[in-house]
């Protein structure tokens, strides 16, 4: 499998430290608010890198951190008048709920903040004592200046940050580069911890770097994320990291495009501001996550109705395919026919396209395509019917795709009523006694109802329309 890795800008073989195993990093959410769409997509994304290497046969170790320590907390639990763990607690089960309705499965690990205090001081204290951080008044800031390798990643030089910072009148920095790492409490309602430089709290960049030492050990083999991550989160990361062991944090890193809301930069100002839990006002969650695999991870993609309606179609194409299948599982021709052994065969190369795609640093769009095609050549081979074995194969082949994009998984909201298959069965008795005026009446009046009736050889299928 080739990745691009931002910090080589080109497309890289990927070589686990160890064999046979994957360590993945990924940047989780700032818990005060629900994700919003922009959000949505490094949490699908990678999710899909974990399902394809462990479809490959890796064994994969996945940590995505909650921010639960954060000014944005701190400031919601003010307006709200309660305390900063109680939105954090809230906004982590509400981030599990929208997660599930995408399919994201749960990391192996979903480190809080607040819970790795200690590890993040040692962490700090290392930097103070090899000289690579300094004390001012119970603030502790990074030197900057003294990693050689600041820069590498964003591909930034040092000169043109320098003369892009200020110090601002009254800052205690030795330098406008240097970034915190340890912030003395300045209120006494902010959420603080007793440290060797007093009371305060971790800095936003020392957090991912403790969490994964601990974890995932000093070197990773891909940290991932949003591109607005690059600079400076992911920046600093990299220089605390490997000033603190001393050998590199990480040896691939993954950054995932933008989202824009009708060509148009999100944000709340704009009021296109979109969280997915109003998304699934509109759409199931695998709508969104169908749309969101629709393009390349590394390209921007657009988010309007319109691509939110074609996502919805693409999808329920797919899941019509599967459910043509499940019917001639039960109501198919009892033996498998040479043919159909052959076709069975032949699908194989569909398989590998899938393959290709995504070992061509994880081109969903390309995979998707793959699996479309499979299901035109299978719609074609069963048209006129098929053996129930045939039609258990070709699912299994389906199943086994889709499940790497972590699609066509939700159950259907609810079995066929006992009232809708009366109707079916009373249209078919219409058509027995060639009262069509009737057996129409029926099938328009279950249309309606977003009931397809499908009358084929084997009987009639029931279809619920895709919402």
């Amino acid at each position: 499998m080739k990745i691009y890795n931002t910090l080589t800008r080109k497309k890289e073989e990927f070589k686990p430290i160890r064999e046979g195993s994957a360590s993945i990093y990924v940047c989780g959410p700032t818990v005060y608010n629900y994700f919003h769409i922009g959000n949505a997509r490094p949490f699908v994304v990678f999710d899909t890198l974990r399902k394809y290497l462990e479809y490959r046969g890796y064994k994969v170790k996945f940590v995505q951190n909650f921010t639960d320590v954060d000014d944005k907390i701190i400031n919601r639990a003010r307006e709200e008048g309660t305390s900063a763990q109680e939105i954090s607690e809230r906004y982590i089960e509400e981030y599990y709920k929208d997660a599930a309705a995408l399919n994201v499965k749960k990391a192996d690990v979903h480190p809080k903040v607040s819970e790795h205090i200690p590890e993040i001081i040692d962490f700090v204290r290392t930097l103070v004592d090899r000289g690579y951080a300094y004390e001012v008044d119970g603030d502790v800031y990074f030197s900057t200046r003294k990693f050689d390798g600041y820069g590498k990643l964003s591909k930034q030089n040092i000169e043109d940050l320098e003369s892009g910072a200020r110090i601002a009148v009254g800052d205690i920095k030795e330098d406008p580069l240097d970034f915190a790492l340890w912030k003395a409490r300045k209120e006494e309602d902010e959420i603080a911890w007793e440290s060797p430089w007093g009371m305060g709290r971790p800095g936003w960049h020392i957090e991912c770097s403790a969490m994964a030492k601990k974890h995932l050990g000093d070197t990773i083999d891909i940290h991932a994320g949003g591109q607005d991550l690059q600079f400076p989160h992911h920046e600093n990361e990299i220089a605390q990291s490997e000033c603190c062991n001393g050998v590199p944090f990480a040896n691939y890193w993954m950054h995932n495009g933008y989202i824009t809301i009708d060509n148009e930069k999100m944000s709340k100002s704009k009021g296109n501001f979109f969280t997915v839990r109003d998304i699934l006002k509109d759409y199931d969650g695998e709508v969104i996550r169908f749309f969101l695999l629709s393009g390349h991870y590394r390209n921007p993609i657009n988010f309007s109705d319109s691509l939110m309606e074609q996502a919805k179609a693409g999808l329920g194409r797919m899941r019509n395919a599967k459910s043509n299948l499940e019917y001639l599982m039960s109501n198919g021709t009892s033996e498998m026919t040479e043919d159909e052994k052959k076709n069975i065969e032949s699908y194989d190369k569909y398989r590998q396209e899938f393959i290709s795609a995504m070992d061509d640093d994880l081109n969903t769009a390309d995979a998707v395509s793959a699996v479309f095609e499979l299901i035109t050549a299978v719609n074609t081979d069963i048209k006129d019917g098929a053996s129930r074995e045939f039609a258990g194969k070709c699912l299994d082949i389906l199943n086994e795709l889709t499940e790497v994009l972590g699609i066509l998984r939700q159950a259907e909201d609810d079995e066929i009523g006992e009232d809708i298959k009366a109707l079916v069965e009373e249209r078919q008795e219409a058509r027995k006694a060639k009262d069509f005026k009737r057996a129409d009446e029926i099938r328009d009046m279950l249309k309606e109802r977003g009931i397809i009736l499908k009358d084929t050889p084997q009987g009639v299928q029931i279809v619920k329309e895709q919402h």
